[in-house]
């Protein structure tokens, strides 16, 4: 029997959160096993690549991908149970540079959508390249261990991010997730600015005044069609 525990004495508070113990049970009798981080990133990737669907839950389709103008290689691209899209990102140790280098890649994932359906239809069919949800992609980061910042960090990010610490016992692979954050929907379902969006003959921007406690405040609205201004009437006198 294998046990697992946090270890919360005051001495080793403040230090990395994924400080997790097990031990081994036997005959009553626990025994730490000691843990670490895996001798090479690349084997820890390879390990979960291996495993995605039982470990995350997550249907794996491509390894190393190149992004192009991004200049770099999503570590593991994979397809939740609900069709979203999900980008794995490894550090062996702890997180450093780990949460931008994902979202340059979320970037990328988001102006791909194309290219990303592609490798789906290749690698689970067109069924399921048809059914991908890119309301809320997903980001899931994989570290030795995460500062307090990364965490505190999602909330502002406001996109949907899991950070999971890993350590490795024996023969044993432990992931808890350390934060999560079910994020805002993608860029792509946000409201268009008013520099790119297309505004009908119909329809024109004023500004509104919107009154409340602070005051008044003026924003831009869109005006009704039925609200259009009339035509000025000529003074002149007719012929």
């Amino acid at each position: 029997m294998i046990l697992g525990s946090l270890d919360l004495s005051q001495e080793n508070r403040g230090m990395p959160v994924s400080d997790l113990r097990a031990f081994r049970v036997h005959d009553g009798t626990a025994t730490e096993m000691q843990g670490s981080a895996v001798a090479l990133e690349r084997e820890l990737q390879a390990l979960i690549e291996a495993n995605m669907e039982t470990m995350l839950g997550i249907r794996f389709l491509a390894s190393e991908y190149p992004t192009g103008r991004h200049q770099g290689r999503i570590d593991s691209l994979g397809l939740d149970k609900n069709g979203t899209p999900v980008i794995i990102e490894y550090k062996r140790t702890r997180d450093k540079e780990l949460l931008p280098q994902a979202l340059s890649y979320l970037a990328w994932l988001e102006d791909n959508h194309h290219e990303f359906e592609r490798l789906v239809a290749d690698r689970l069919g067109y069924e399921a390249a048809g059914a991908v949800d890119w309301s809320n992609p997903r980001v899931v980061c994989i570290a030795g261990d995460f500062t307090p910042h990364s965490a505190v960090a999602l909330e502002v990010i406001g996109r949907r991010i899991d950070l999971v610490a890993y350590r490795a016992f024996e023969d044993v692979l432990s992931l808890r997730l350390v934060a999560s954050v079910a994020g805002t929907a993608a860029l792509a379902q946000r409201r268009p600015s008013l520099a790119t969006a297309s505004v009908s003959p119909r329809t024109s921007v004023k500004p509104v005044q919107v009154h409340g406690a602070g005051g008044v405040r003026t924003r831009l609205g869109h005006r009704r069609p039925d609200d259009r201004v009339q035509p000025r009437q000529s003074s002149a006198a007719p012929p």
